[in-house]
C-alpha cells in the first residue's frame, strides 16, 4: 500500500513525450501527487513552463544547471527575463549552483559561476522564491556563505554530499536536502541522513538520472522513492507512515503547494 509523495526534484522535461505520457499515466497508482521540475537552460525552462500549463501537478522551477559551459551576458539576460516574467507560475529558481563534477575534468574559472550562482540567489530574493541547489562536497560551504550573504533562509540542497560538519551549518540555517534512490544503497547518503532530522528532509528522483542496486538498467520513475521512504524508516527507527507523512508534510510547506 502506498502513500503521498511529492517528487521535490525531477528533470520531467529532458524525458521523451512518451516517457511523459507513462509517468503522468502511473502516478495515481504509485500515489505521486505532484512534480517540481527542474530546468537546466532557457529552453529547458519553456518546456517545464508548457508541461505546468498541460498539467496542474507539475510545478515548474527555472534555472541554469551548472554542469555545463557558463551562459553568454545575452542568455544570462534572457533567462532573467523570462524568470520574472513567469515569476508566478514559478515554484523555485532551479535547478543552480556550483559545477563540481565538470570541475575534475576541466579547467575553468569557478569565480565566474559563483557571480552567475549570486545572479540567481539575488532573483531568489527578488521574487520570494525557495532555491534549489546543486552543490556537493567542498563547494557546500561557498554556497552556503553566499545564501548567508542575502539572507536566504529557504533553501533546498538536492542530492546533497558533505560533511559533518556543513551539516551542521546547514541544519543550523534552517536548509533543507533531498535524497535520491541510491539511499537504498550508498552508506554515505545513509549516513547523511541519520544526521539530518526527518522535519527538513525531502525525496527526489533526479530523473531521469539512471541508478545503479536495485535499480540497474530501469528507466526512473517517482515510484522509486517508495523504496528511498522505506530505509528512511528503517534507518531512524520511525514508523513508515509517519516518515511518509511527514515528508509529504515538508514538501508542500516548503513548497507552499
Amino acid at each position: 500500500m502506498y502513500t503521498k509523495l511529492i517528487d521535490s526534484h525531477i528533470h520531467f522535461d529532458l524525458y521523451t513525450p512518451e516517457e511523459q505520457k507513462q509517468i503522468i499515466k502511473s502516478m495515481d497508482k504509485f500515489q505521486i501527487d505532484c512534480l517540481i521540475t527542474v530546468s537546466e537552460n532557457l529552453e529547458s525552462a519553456k518546456s517545464n513552463l508548457a508541461l505546468s500549463n498541460t498539467y496542474n501537478f507539475i510545478h515548474p522551477a527555472f534555472g541554469f544547471h551548472p554542469e555545463q559551459t557558463l551562459p553568454s551576458e545575452k542568455e544570462i539576460a534572457q533567462l532573467t527575463e523570462f524568470i520574472l516574467a513567469n515569476e508566478h507560475e514559478m515554484i523555485a529558481i532551479g535547478e543552480v549552483g556550483l559545477p563540481y563534477y565538470l570541475r575534475q575534468e576541466t579547467n575553468l574559472e569557478q569565480e565566474k559561476y559563483i557571480d552567475l550562482l549570486e545572479h540567481f540567489i539575488m532573483l531568489a530574493k527578488r521574487t520570494r522564491k525557495p532555491i534549489i541547489l546543486h552543490a556537493v562536497y567542498e563547494d557546500a560551504p561557498i554556497v552556503c556563505s553566499l545564501l548567508e550573504k542575502h539572507s536566504i533562509v529557504k533553501a533546498h540542497f538536492h542530492w546533497f554530499k558533505g560533511e559533518d560538519k556543513m551539516i551542521e551549518r546547514m541544519l543550523s540555517n534552517g536548509y533543507f536536502i533531498s535524497v535520491t534512490p541510491d539511499i537504498v544503497y550508498k552508506p554515505k547518503i545513509q549516513h547523511i541522513v541519520m544526521q539530518y532530522p526527518l522535519e527538513q528532509l525531502m525525496v527526489e528522483t533526479d530523473g531521469p538520472w539512471p541508478f545503479s542496486g536495485p535499480f540497474e538498467n530501469k528507466q526512473t520513475h517517482p515510484k522509486m522513492m517508495h523504496e528511498s521512504v522505506k530505509m528512511i524508516a528503517s534507518l531512524k527507527q520511525i514508523d513508515k507512515t509517519a516518515v511518509y507523512q511527514q515528508l509529504y508534510k515538508n514538501t508542500r510547506d516548503f513548497y507552499v503547494l
